[in-house]
């Protein structure tokens, strides 16, 4: 494979949202390693995920197809092993593929084309969250709910805490490991570093809490709104989330907040470790670093927490392609989403010459954007929500100022986020805007048979719910994924030369001795 084909270091977060990072315009949250990258490299200032919950919008992201296309309903819809993904792309095109942290995998296949996966899911990979549209009253058990808001703070550990420094941990010493593998030059690798933070429950350590000043924490731009004043899909993630279950303070929303933006900078230092890493083995010229998270958070914005609805907070991302030598810094403005990543890291991988692709995709390569060609402004970035909370396909189009988002039997929603930033100001029962509506409507069901794929996803999920009981009664055979190591391989064994081991695990080499 030829040695000039770039390595690739893809960095990912949860629940990240792009308004809350100081490259889109954040005044309080620190970011400097993110910045860092941003100021040298290509960022997409109106990126979107296809659907704002963490396993669609990452099975769309690694397949290049929308979530329904893929069956990818819902926290717990498997994601077929015959599905092919960039990483299959990638080890096709002589790439070594390494995953490490979170991906959400559902089903028994738990690499999706990664030769090597170095750390086991934080979350379950079975059928055990499917939702029930057929009794949407239910509440799940397993759902968020504001525990993770009235109890926000500082904390010494957590579950996500233990999580992410093992995904750190093992990811730095991937790149050590690589950089002193004789086959790197022969393989360049592509290492997908995969964090759960800023993801709730909204806890932070107080290194990370004292980052900031309590004084500094803004509250959100638009305050709780009346219920009557709420779009029917709010009140629903309202309901679903349990979201009055609690008497919410402002000092709880400003704990939530500030935990958040604690815990953006304890990504950021991990993203500093990482580079640091690159640096500090001679990989860094050789490497693209792309930057992007699955969905963002509402961080209180109008009164809702989490994701789940399609509001900016929610559905924007950030997106950065950092390779520098091979593309000049800048702002790119046109809209894009999770989808067209496939094509573009083949595109990365090809020097602009893609292959032959086995599916139709959703997306389409911004490698031309990286080169400054802005000719894709007129594409819609289409997502999609068909998880809890609702009993019908809630769907979304953003195409130039407008986004318009449809669901039945709900109002549609209309925003000019050119004059309405905010989306306080539905357009979509003004007589003046019936023309654009009328435009959106006929685009939507062109691109969705919206009854047939509420069909579809029903039956999905009593197929799901027969099996998550079915398979937990008798003997449990788990699909989690189990990381395997190899201890006789690992440090000092008696089978192994002591002078081999010892020069191949230095890095640098030393120079050989002169013997007399």
């Amino acid at each position: 494979m030829p040695a000039q084909r770039p390595n690739i270091l893809f960095i990912m977060a949860d629940q990240m949202a792009a308004p809350a990072l100081p490259v889109y315009g954040h005044p309080v949250v620190k970011a400097p390693h993110i910045s860092a990258l941003a100021d040298n490299g290509v960022v997409f200032g109106s990126a979107y995920c296809n659907s704002p919950l963490c396993a669609p919008s990452r099975f769309s992201l690694m397949a290049g197809q929308l979530p329904s296309r893929l069956g990818a309903y819902d926290n717990a819809a498997e994601f077929p092993a015959s599905i092919p993904t960039f990483a299959h792309y990638l080890r096709a095109l002589g790439y070594r593929t390494c995953l490490a942290g979170k991906m959400h995998f559902v089903g028994p296949d738990q690499l999706h084309g990664f030769e090597e996966r170095l750390t086991t899911d934080i979350y379950p990979s079975d059928f055990g969250w499917t939702p029930d549209w057929e009794h949407l009253e239910r509440r799940p058990s397993w759902y968020h709910n504001m525990l993770s808001v009235v109890q926000a703070g500082v904390c010494a550990a957590t579950n996500q805490l233990d999580y992410d420094e093992e995904v750190s941990f093992r990811s730095v010493r991937k790149l050590y490991d690589l950089a002193r593998d004789a086959d790197a030059e022969a393989r360049p690798f592509f290492l997908l570093v995969s964090f759960t933070h800023p993801h709730d429950p909204y806890a932070i350590t107080r290194e990370y809490w004292d980052r900031y000043r309590p004084d500094e924490i803004d509250l959100p731009a638009v305050a709780p709104l009346p219920a009557h004043q709420l779009d029917p899909h709010s009140r629903r993630v309202r309901a679903m989330c349990a979201m009055d279950e609690y008497a919410l303070t402002e000092a709880h929303v400003c704990n939530a907040r500030h935990a958040y933006y604690g815990a953006i900078s304890y990504v950021d230092d991990k993203v500093g470790q990482l580079l640091r890493a690159l640096e500090d083995t001679g990989q860094r010229e050789d490497t693209l670093v792309l930057f992007l998270s699955d969905h963002g958070d509402m961080l209180g914005e109008r009164g809702l927490w989490y994701k789940m609805t399609f509001f900016e907070w929610s559905e924007r991302v950030p997106l950065i392609i950092h390779a520098p030598g091979r593309f000049s810094p800048r702002r790119v403005s046109t809209h894009v989403s999770l989808v067209d990543v496939l094509p573009t890291l083949i595109d990365l991988a090809t020097d602009g010459n893609g292959v032959a692709l086995a599916d139709t995709l959703d997306g389409q390569s911004l490698y031309p954007l990286l080169h400054g060609d802005t000719d894709r402004a007129a594409d819609p970035v289409l997502s999609e929500y068909l998880a809890e909370g609702v009993s019908a396909p809630v769907l979304m189009i953003r195409r130039g100022r407008y986004k318009y988002i449809y669901g039945e039997p709900d109002t549609e929603l209309l925003y000019d986020l050119t004059a309405d930033p905010h989306e306080l100001n539905n357009l979509g029962n003004q007589p003046d805007q019936a023309d654009v509506v009328r435009t959106f409507r006929a685009e939507l069901k062109q691109c969705w048979e919206v009854e047939a794929l509420r069909r579809q996803v029903i039956a999905s999920q009593r197929r799901r719910r027969l099996l998550a009981e079915t398979l937990m009664s008798g003997r449990h055979t788990p699909w989690d994924f189990q990381p395997y190591q190899d201890a006789s391989r690992q440090y000092m064994r008696n089978h192994l030369d002591l002078n081999d081991l010892e020069r191949r695990a230095r890095f640098p080499a030393p120079a050989a001795p002169q013997r007399r």
